[in-house]
């Protein structure tokens, strides 16, 4: 399980940044006062638009960045004070991580393989599985430069997920992606809920998360300002589909400031 509470992230701005920002004030707020709940057997996604606070609080969950405040605990272990703990449970992705472009995809699951501490016959099983899934196999001992978008994110994806871990976090993982790739990504993050792993992932991409999401957060300016399975966000909404739900909601949000 993952729990989220009371998640505030400030980051403080440069003179550079403010510039770009148009702001004056050097502290940015890029999640505020967020809780959520996600449990194993789902895939929820944290949906909303580019600067919503999406990715920075799936670094925050990763443990990649620390909390300003609040907690957040990975299968019981909180972020800040059992790390290593988190990093072994969680597989994690996003397109700010690179693959080292010189080496083969065979040669990095290996590696992190053993960063994980797999044992040799169990690496080569999960190897056999990924790399068969998302059809790997053809271009494994390339180098990654060599590679088209949609191989290095499968390589990406395959290499996070090397030790089987009981939960995945994936930062927009079809951005970018031809539909036939995006396509074998969400049917493979299905396969993972069915299993009872925990997916989390971020999106902006509506129809997207209407298909995937058994449960969809909304986030908005770093705040979470509604939760629910699709079902429940059209009827908050009055809406046909997620995308009306989603500015309903976002016109709701913008009028109150």
């Amino acid at each position: 399980m993952i729990e989220i509470q009371k998640l505030t992230k400030i980051y403080k701005l440069n003179k550079k940044q403010m510039q770009e920002s148009k702001t004056k004030n050097p502290l940015k707020t890029a999640v505020d006062d967020l809780s959520l709940t996600a449990d194993y057997g789902e895939i929820y996604g944290l949906l909303g638009p580019n600067g919503a606070g999406k990715t920075t609080t799936l670094r925050c969950i990763a443990t990649l960045i620390n909390p300003t405040k609040g907690e957040i605990f990975v299968g019981g272990h909180e972020v800040q004070k059992d790390g290593e703990a988190v990093r072994k449970s969680i597989g994690f992705l996003t397109s700010d991580i690179k693959l080292d472009p010189q080496f083969s995809v065979d040669y990095m699951f290996d590696f992190f393989g053993r960063l994980h501490n797999v044992a040799s016959k169990e690496m080569k099983a999960r190897k056999e599985e990924l790399f068969d899934y998302f059809g790997i196999k053809d271009f494994a001992h390339k180098p990654i430069k060599e590679l088209s978008t949609g191989m290095k994110q499968k390589a990406a994806i395959a290499v996070s997920l090397v030790h089987d871990p009981k939960i995945v976090i994936f930062d927009e993982p079809t951005n970018g992606l031809d539909i036939v790739t995006a396509r074998s990504v969400t049917d493979y993050l299905k396969k993972l809920r069915d299993d009872g792993k925990l997916v989390i992932v971020s999106t902006h991409i509506m129809s997207e998360a209407e298909k995937l999401c058994d449960r969809i957060g909304i986030v908005i300016d770093g705040k979470k300002i509604a939760e629910g399975t699709l079902s429940d966000l059209l009827a908050a909404t009055n809406s046909k589909n997620l995308e009306d739900a989603f500015f309903e909601l976002y016109k709701s949000r913008k009028g109150d400031e």
